[in-house]
């Protein structure tokens, strides 16, 4: 049996694309164009995305960027 507290893969799947959509919305207001799905698949691509965001000066950038990190390196690590 599952526990109510246990996050599944979709689940988790779900909340990085959440904060990706977060995060390309806040590129896209600092004139970063970001494409959603080579996020998530082109590790390279979504590392240098993050790095861009993080040497901003826009606080929930890097606030968002942050999370990213996270969510991408938990989905990673399954």
């Amino acid at each position: 049996m599952q526990s109510m507290y246990t996050t599944t893969q979709s689940e988790k799947q779900g909340l990085s694309l959440v904060d990706i959509i977060d995060f390309k919305w806040l590129m896209a207001a600092a004139g970063h164009p970001v494409h959603v799905e080579r996020m998530q698949g082109d590790p390279a691509y979504a590392e240098g995305c993050l790095k861009q965001a993080e040497c901003g000066g826009d606080a929930a950038l890097k606030q968002a960027a942050r999370r990213l990190r996270a969510a991408l390196a938990q989905q990673r690590n399954g």
